[in-house]
């Protein structure tokens, strides 16, 4: 469950963050979408939009009122964000795309990896939550994160510029899972991966909210609809797994 948390007023967004925020396409610029499966609209259920995708209720998105979940001291035993980051494959110089990034738990993560030659791209949709990212960078000397803010279908990521791109408990939550796993794809640089970090859904003992959780078979059949293939599958994690593609080359 989540916390119910009070509004408080939000420190002003750092100006790297705002200078270097790219534009989103519109209109005739917008790259087309290759085809896609069918959303199918039906009655939601309690923590779902009604939305569906290849079988799928999408979950409801945590608005930025809920970020103090993100930073819960709890996180550390269950997600083990050490041990994650340890089996990543993030080098020094990477490109990193951080999807999805809410208060930067990740970010800063990423960039002590990628070091001072690396970049970490932290991607939301919601102003206020890199509002808050901005201000933890910041409290942290952390200078090589650059938040974007991209919307509901596109992250507003470089064309082929990323070397990995990190999406840890918000791919269940995309409106667009097509339209946005596309765009994501697109970043990559030739074999560039993406990896979903999602809560097992195959374990009913996982203490998530069913449509908060994935399997790895629901991952696969739509990530590879795009031109990724399936590198591994890590199961460390005490609740979660990291499902790793790589793009593939074009035809």
């Amino acid at each position: 469950m989540r916390p119910n948390i009070a509004s408080r007023p939000l420190p002003p967004l750092l100006p790297v963050l705002a200078a270097l925020a790219l534009p989103l396409p519109t209109g005739a610029d917008a790259p087309e979408s290759p085809a896609r499966p069918a959303y199918e609209q039906r009655a939601p259920s309690l923590d779902g939009t009604g939305r569906f995708f290849m079988g799928r209720e999408i979950a409801r998105v945590m608005g930025h009122l809920g970020a103090p979940w993100l930073e819960r001291p709890e996180r550390i035993d269950e997600e083990r964000p050490d041990l994650l980051h340890s089996i990543l494959p993030v080098k020094p110089g990477h490109i990193v795309a951080d999807i999805g990034a809410g208060t930067g738990y990740h970010s800063w993560r990423l960039a002590r990896q990628v070091g001072p030659t690396g970049r970490v791209y932290a991607v939301e949709i919601q102003p206020e939550m890199l509002q808050l990212l901005a201000t933890n960078m910041h409290a942290r000397g952390v200078t090589n994160v650059v938040g974007i803010l991209g919307s509901t279908t596109d992250p507003a990521l470089p064309e082929a510029s990323v070397d990995l791109a990190l999406m840890v408990d918000v791919y269940h939550e995309f409106d667009h899972p097509y339209e946005m796993l596309a765009a994501i794809t697109r970043a990559l640089k030739p074999g560039g991966r993406v990896a979903f970090v999602e809560f097992r859904g195959e374990q009913a003992s996982v203490p998530i909210k069913p449509l908060h959780k994935m399997t790895e078979a629901q991952v696969r059949r739509e990530a590879e609809l795009h031109p990724l293939e399936w590198v591994e599958t890590r199961r460390e994690l005490p609740w979660q797994h990291l499902i790793l593609f790589r793009k593939t080359p074009a035809p």
